[in-house]
């Protein structure tokens, strides 16, 4: 798996943030998407080489 980039404390608070607009619920999932995305941002690597841990590269960049 990779190396991920927000401690677990640091999730609880953003997925209370993200809850708290009611768009968005809680699933385990949610997270690796949020931490490809900051993977993505790390490395600059195209979408298309996102590491498969993260999901699927299409479902992270939608």
């Amino acid at each position: 798996m990779p190396r991920t980039m927000l401690t677990d404390k640091r999730w609880e608070e953003l997925l209370q943030i993200m809850k708290n607009t009611g768009r968005v619920y809680n699933k385990s999932e949610h997270r690796m998407t949020f931490e490809g995305i900051l993977f993505r941002m790390r490395t600059g690597i195209p979408w298309r080489d996102l590491p498969e841990e993260f999901g699927e590269w299409s479902t992270v960049y939608r």
